[in-house]
């Protein structure tokens, strides 16, 4: 389900400046017409971890397709000065900005990816200043739900298959980020939200009973557990840790067994602090023990991925877990360090010049060319995936090289199987590309998680998949390198 009216409003300016005063001297250089290409990458995988989960095609195809500067941007651009008291965009060019439309071609990988460092996940291609202007609006979407997503998916792992649940939302950061941190979530594999907004928008299932304020609120917990078994006996679970968790599962025990008597599931309780392992295994014996053994133990409090993989050391009886705080705000990765960089530039129709960036740190230094990923595969799992310039011509083995480390290489023979990551999405400014249900993406991720060796998916010292760039290209982004230090000294 697509995100209907969250940007429903103008949102032409969700930009920095920095990207306007660009396209402004585009625009002053009679430069318009250049036609770029961008690519979209991350740099360091996330967490620690060995992958990331690509994540926000969706929503920013509808910030593409409903873009718009409207009268009430271009009178507050209009309203802003220079250092000198003047205004800094002439009204001819707040005119320009008015008709532009977004004439690009734009390729993506499917949301559910699996992705690696430096490999494009979205490339952009069409006249310089709409693609400039995508810049941060797509950094923005693609980088925060990526990490989200991986999160997520580190999640589940750790939770082998179990329920799990997302419960941010009062720890989100704000109300787009709640939103989105949902759907995030959903996507790298968790099983519903506490997020309503969010169940009827995107359509996730939505879970949640009762906080210790219900349980405050009455005289004794006894009479709190029966009040709302009778309001609603067929959505209880309890939770029992507001006084003393042991007494709490006492009393749930005995509202439990009276939903039982009245035809009603028992759905079970809610641990929320203290040892989760032994008060997991104590309410499970006493459970039991009383005839409720269909009755599910839920747990929550500050989860994570490590949290979880020691609790399921412990063999501590889980049955649901519910993670908040360090899932919706990706506790311990504040951000996902995206880049967005030009690569390529021409005249309309003319020839490709390629354009890289250079750094002091090798990082930062970019690669050049028109891009696509191709991922190789045999019977049992990925094997290797390949940055390469669409332009080259395929009819031997291929060689990548590690983009940090020349002297690491790998030949891949030529009747390796493979597939090409990035799918057209926009030809033209037109979408071409039919977004999957939020359902279908969940699924994909899954799937595609499941055909990498499981040291990838490591969360301490994590296998490193290969990754690399196509000799011929790397050999050319040598030579730019070298050329540009020349020409630089």
């Amino acid at each position: 389900m697509a995100n209907v009216g969250l940007y429903s409003q103008s949102m032409g300016l969700l930009t920095d400046l920095y990207q306007l005063t660009m396209a402004y001297g585009y625009w002053k250089s009679q430069m318009e017409h250049k036609e770029s290409v961008f690519h979209l990458f991350y740099r360091t995988i996330p967490f620690k971890g060995g992958f990331s989960i690509a994540c926000g095609l969706e929503n920013a195809i509808e910030f593409i397709e409903n873009f718009s500067v409207e009268e009430s941007d271009v009178v507050y651009l209009a309203s802003l000065e220079g250092n000198d008291g003047k205004p800094l965009f002439e009204e001819e060019f707040l005119s320009y900005l008015t008709q532009m439309s977004f004439d690009c071609d734009i390729d993506a990988m499917p949301e559910g990816t699996v992705v690696f460092p430096y490999e494009p996940l979205i490339r952009v291609q069409g006249p310089i200043i709409p693609c400039q202007l995508l810049e941060t609006p797509l950094l923005n979407i693609i980088n925060f739900q990526t990490l989200i997503a991986t999160k997520a998916a580190r999640i589940c792992l750790a939770t082998e298959g179990d329920p799990t649940l997302e419960f941010g939302l009062r720890r989100a950061q704000g109300m787009d980020g709640a939103l989105t941190a949902s759907r995030a979530a959903y996507v790298g594999g968790c099983d519903a939200t506490s997020n309503v907004l969010a169940g009827k928008i995107f359509g996730i299932p939505v879970k949640g009973t009762i906080a210790h304020s219900w349980v405050m609120a009455f005289d004794n917990e006894l009479d709190a557990f029966r009040s709302y078994a009778q309001t609603l006996p067929n959505n209880c679970v309890f939770i029992v840790d507001t006084y003393s968790t042991l007494n709490g599962i006492k009393n749930a025990i005995q509202v439990g067994q009276w939903l039982k008597e009245q035809g009603y599931q028992f759905m079970g309780i809610r641990l929320d602090s203290g040892d989760l392992a032994y008060l997991s295994i104590q309410a499970r014996q006493m459970l039991d023990e009383h005839g409720l053994p269909e009755a599910k133990i839920v747990v929550s409090n500050e989860l994570d991925e490590v949290i979880i993989r020691s609790l399921k050391e412990q063999n501590a009886r889980i049955d649901i877990w519910g993670v908040g705080t360090k899932l919706a705000t990706a506790y311990d990765q504040p951000a996902l360090d995206g880049v967005y960089k030009l690569s390529a530039i021409r005249d309309p129709g003319g020839t490709w010049h390629n354009r890289l960036k250079i750094s002091e740190q090798s990082v930062k230094v970019t690669t050049p060319g028109i891009q696509q990923v191709r991922r190789y595969y045999n019977d049992q799992e990925n094997i290797a995936d390949m940055i390469y310039d669409i332009n080259t011509i395929f009819n031997q083995d291929c060689v990548i090289v590690d983009p940090l480390d020349m002297t690491r290489r790998r030949k891949i023979s030529a009747n390796t199987a493979f597939t090409d990551l990035l799918v057209p999405i926009f030809r033209k400014g037109k979408r071409v590309y039919e977004a999957p249900s939020l359902q279908q993406v969940r699924a994909y991720a899954k799937k595609e998680l499941s055909h990498f060796h499981q040291g990838v998916r490591r969360f301490v010292n994590p296998h490193q998949y290969p990754v690399g760039i196509e000799s011929f290209l790397y050999d050319l982004k040598t030579k730019l390198i070298l050329e540009i230090r020349e020409q630089n000294r």
